[in-house]
């Protein structure tokens, strides 16, 4: 099967084409948002292939995979064929509503001829789709493997744009959580997070490096308050690292008890994250869990699996 898919979610993009079809990836001569082609920063097999726009057209194509409001209108101009009844499409919600919660309308309310796929069940809870299909088919992620030492006594985080995403991404919390334990901070544009004597900041790193290095701090703190769930956690769970983190959205659910703790209390977040880094045996023994939590829940296996049922019925 041939499957036109925007490179739009790093980490959920990487585990998507792993999958047994040719994964048709635009791409741009600047690779700007609508055209990044292959990854750079992932590990990619070579069934993602890099397609320009102006050759779509003449691409034979059997299901299309949208991910923003704007690939409907991209698709019918670089395919001349409408998403829905000239071509198969899916449209995969990976965000929580942001408006008026939990009354949001979603963009394909009206529609009945392009199934929603959430990412979570709680997207799909939340989100209103009308008249439109919906599923869930939750993350599955490439185990990066059992790589947990620990050694490092200090808590990782990884965030994305934390200065522009703000209390979205809990930013506004990281120096009370600082004051509990020193933090290292991973991602996009962290460097802006500016200086404080307890926040480290890893700009930018490739994913097997930013996996190497997560593995080596003693618990992965995830202080996020509104997005689907982070896919980051999964893999600090899945390296074996003990989780603490903020009790929203879908974190509660993919956080078991045994493998750290989840509250929407700062002060309890804050005194568990004491005591990881404080004692290397129990973080240890609590990873583990956490490990055998995401395997269970969030294998790649299973999302492959998922995904290409979902693709040869809407092909039909």
């Amino acid at each position: 099967m041939r499957v036109l898919h925007w490179h739009v979610h790093g980490s959920w993009s990487t585990a998507f084409v792993q999958g047994p079809h040719t994964y048709l990836v635009p791409v741009t001569p600047n690779r700007d948002a609508d055209g990044r082609g292959r990854a750079r920063t992932f590990d990619w097999p070579p069934n993602a292939v890099e397609t320009a726009p102006a050759e779509l057209a003449d691409t034979h194509i059997d299901v299309v995979v949208l991910q923003r409001p704007h690939e409907l209108e991209l698709t019918e101009r670089w395919l001349r064929r409408r998403p829905g009844d000239g071509v198969p499409a899916v449209y995969v919600e990976h965000n929580t509503p942001r408006s008026d919660v939990p009354n949001t309308r979603h963009l394909m309310a009206d529609r009945s001829d392009i199934p929603v796929v959430h990412v979570t069940p709680f997207n799909e809870l939340f989100w209103d789709c009308g008249r439109a299909p919906t599923l869930v088919i939750e993350h599955g992620i490439p185990d990066p493997g059992y790589r947990y030492t620990g050694e490092v006594s200090r808590a990782a985080v990884v965030i994305n744009e934390p200065v522009r995403r703000g209390r979205v991404t809990g930013t506004d919390l990281l120096p009370r959580f600082a004051a509990a334990a020193p933090l290292d901070v991973f991602g996009m544009a962290v460097s802006a997070l500016g200086r404080h004597r307890r926040i480290a900041t890893f700009e930018d790193l490739p994913q097997a490096r930013m996996h190497a290095e997560l593995a080596r701090r003693r618990v992965y703190l995830h202080p996020v308050r509104w997005t689907s769930l982070g896919l980051s956690l999964l893999e600090a769970m899945h390296l074996g690292m003990p989780v603490v983190a903020l009790a929203t959205t879908e974190a509660a659910e993919a956080v078991p008890a045994d493998a750290g703790v989840v509250s929407t209390r700062v002060d309890r977040l804050a005194e568990a994250l004491r005591i990881f880094v404080a004692d290397l045996d129990f973080a240890r023994h609590t990873g583990l869990a956490a490990r055998a939590a995401a395997r269970r829940r969030h294998s790649l296996d299973r999302f492959i699996t998922d995904w290409d049922q979902l693709l040869k019925e809407v092909r039909r």
